[in-house]
């Protein structure tokens, strides 16, 4: 919709044209629609996490093939809902204010929405389903709700006259809504000017430098916040009938789908008894809500609750944190690592018995939030605070995995990762800090590898060649002018080594085989430059310069095998090496670095995928972090080219997840196939 279509829309539902709103009025609404976006979320997933997986559970073959697709459906809407609270919470903070992240629990009481949007958590089902058609429905649509979410009470909020304290609207559909919103937001910005309107530091907002799941982008403009509202109307709700992609089509297609299996098989049943609202604690309200008693249901919605708690805490706390600084990224990768972890454990609840109240019914997760789920300020205290919760909810994850189930356990697997990242970062962050206090002046960038400190007389054999001295796995051979770094488990043997320097790097010899003094050193540098893995490191004695990041980071696509990267590279915390060649085949039995596994298993994929997203970047170099998700894809943050093995430009970008499991069908962008094929790392 054009920006002047607002102002026509606005005049139509009534609102004065010439009384912009405050900038009070315009956050109080954007609350709401961030509490709109993130009550919708968590009842698709909901319904997702009930849906049975597969003939185990009890499907057909073709009844679990429709069913593992409709999950994949419903959480790709629940993740674009993710993305549309992401832009209301960019919105906001581009107004000046802080976004809110806080909603009521489930259900909600009345009063808190118009009556006719009515939220509550239910399993999938046909009347699930048509609950989820009338709440995304077109404007003018006649589609009813659901069976069984009729209003508890029938109400009108009323349109009330202009007044300093915020006041609730009234809307019929969620896209009427935003079409409102969006008009007042026009009004405010000409009626303040732009600069003034829009005066929050768009650096504190999340961007696809963050995270692309999230799908945010920086609002700087009324042009830039309309078109967000846009997105999220075209996307779903009170997107045209005939949009195929919306979410409203898409949940009809799934009742289709449904239907036809249902006339098939009356006794179909896609999806377990999941509790409709449950509650940890006895309710004083009873009616509609389920009290779990089940101590290991229980234990598992408690530890999912607080997992869910601490992603909104830690999202909050990205939006506290100015771009560049790397501790924003961190952050929301983090809260990402959580909310993978939290899907696992969602779908056990709904798997376990409710308790003996309700013989017949089982559990679920209910998503109970926090009562205030604001950030902490940015500083080593709340860093440390945040650690300490990670380690409370994984000592927990622990106890319930001791149970030897599969979900737990990958719960448990997941929120290791998160915490084993977050100290990772979170030192790191606070060696910045101490930093900056301790030396405010700009510091020169040191090389990446750091070797011990040479023996002064070094052990040779028989034959002249250095003993190598060896810590861990990595060796270290002193030279005259340098020391050779060596480690074995990073080299895929492409013999740049024993072609280019054959008196350095002695092949077909027992014992010692490396002489760092076997040719001039520049020459022996540019050799070392040359091996793809970073296998072979230095660090010079004789004043010259130790080897520096290039000044374009790049990723080469090997025909067949492995991701060549050059860079100033954090893999998986490592920052050892400028190289590193990473696997992609997903058999690798030394991950996330290539051993060569691709010629074992027959990996055939190519070096030349198509090109996109080839415009320039700003930058070309700075860190580059590679972060392997726990069975999934390598998460990439930075500037970055990826070029085929040819060279040719594939994509320019700052953001993306690269396939590692070897299956994706968009290599080499991870298309979600690590989770439909088991994939484990």
């Amino acid at each position: 919709m054009k920006l002047a279509n607002w102002k026509r829309a606005g005049t139509s539902q009534g609102v004065s044209p010439t009384l912009p709103p405050t900038r009070e009025q315009l956050l109080f609404h954007l609350y709401e629609a961030a509490e709109l976006e993130h009550n919708l979320m968590c009842t698709y997933l909901y319904a997702a996490f009930s849906l049975k997986d597969g003939e185990a559970e009890g499907l057909a073959p073709r009844e679990a093939e429709a069913v593992a697709r409709w999950r994949r459906t419903i959480i790709e809407i629940a993740v674009e809902e993710m993305s549309h609270l992401t832009a209301v919470w960019n919105v906001t903070a581009a107004l000046g204010a802080a976004p809110r992240f806080g909603r009521a629990n489930f259900p909600l009481d009345p009063g808190y929405l118009p009556a006719q949007i009515v939220v509550k958590l239910v399993p999938f089902s046909s009347a699930a389903l048509q609950h989820f058609v009338h709440l995304e429905r077109p404007q003018q649509s006649t589609e009813p709700d659901g069976e069984g979410f009729a209003p508890e009470l029938k109400f009108e909020r009323g349109e009330s006259q202009p007044r300093l304290t915020p006041m609730a609207t009234a809307y019929e559909t969620v896209g009427e809504f935003y079409e409102r919103l969006g008009d007042s937001l026009q009004r405010f910005s000409e009626y303040h000017g732009e600069s003034a309107a829009f005066c929050g530091d768009p650096a504190l907002q999340l961007s696809a430098v963050e995270s692309e799941v999230l799908g945010a982008r920086p609002v700087i403009c009324a042009k830039t916040a309309l078109k967000a509202f846009v997105t999220i109307r075209e996307q779903g709700e009170g997107a045209a009938e005939h949009t195929e992609t919306s979410h409203f089509a898409r949940f009809r297609e799934i009742q289709r789908e449904l239907a036809a299996l249902k006339t098939d098989n009356p006794d179909f049943q896609p999806a377990f008894p999941a509790a409709v609202n449950p509650v940890l604690r006895r309710p004083l309200r009873p009616e509609g809500r389920v009290w779990i008693e089940h101590e290991s249901a229980a234990r598992t919605v408690d530890l999912a609750n607080s997992i869910y708690g601490l992603m909104l805490r830690l999202l909050a706390y990205a939006y506290t944190i100015p771009r560049p600084d790397p501790e924003k990224g961190l952050v929301v990768d983090v809260a990402m690592g959580l909310m993978r972890a939290f899907t696992p454990l969602a779908e056990h609840a709904a798997r376990l018995p409710a308790g003996p109240s309700n013989p017949d019914c089982h559990a679920g997760v209910s998503f109970t939030a926090l009562r205030d789920a604001a950030a902490f300020t940015p500083s080593a205290g709340a860093r440390h605070a945040l650690l300490e919760r990670l380690s409370e909810l994984l000592a927990a994850a622990e106890q319930l995995a001791l149970a030897g189930d599969a979900r737990p356990e990958r719960a448990r697997r997941l929120l290791a990762n998160a915490k084993e990242r977050a100290e990772r970062g979170f030192a790191q962050a606070n060696a910045r800090a101490s930093q900056r206090v301790a030396t405010p002046a700009k510091t020169d960038q040191k090389a990446a590898s750091i070797t011990p400190a040479p023996s002064t007389t070094v052990a040779r054999t028989e034959t002249g060649i250095p003993i190598p001295r060896r810590e861990g796995a990595v060796d270290y051979v002193d030279g005259k002018h340098l020391t050779l770094v060596y480690e074995g488990k990073r080299c895929i043997h492409a013999r740049f080594c024993v072609t280019g320097a054959p008196k350095v790097f002695i092949a077909n010899i027992e014992g010692p085989w490396i002489d760092p003094d076997g040719i001039d050193q520049a020459r022996l540098v540019e050799i070392a430059h040359a091996c793809p893995s970073g296998a072979i490191r230095y660090d010079r004695h004789d004043g010259e310069p130790n080897e520096a990041a290039p000044p374009v980071n790049l990723l080469a696509i090997r025909e067949g095998g492995p991701y060549a990267v050059r860079g100033d590279l954090s893999v998986g915390g490592d920052r050892s090496s400028f190289r590193a060649t990473l696997c992609r085949c997903g058999a690798s039995k030394n991950k996330p670095y290539c051993d060569g596994s691709h010629h074992e298993v027959g990996f055939a994929a190519t070096g030349e995928p198509a090109s996109s997203n080839t415009q320039m970047l700003e930058q070309r170099d700075g860190l580059l972090e590679v972060e392997p998700e726990p069975d999934g894809p390598y998460r990439v943050r930075g500037n970055l080219e990826i070029v085929s093995g040819t060279g040719r430009v594939v994509a320019r970008l700052t953001q993306t997840r690269l396939c590692r499991c070897g299956g994706s069908a968009n290599k080499p962008f991870c298309d979600g196939t690590h989770a439909r094929i088991g994939f484990r790392a």
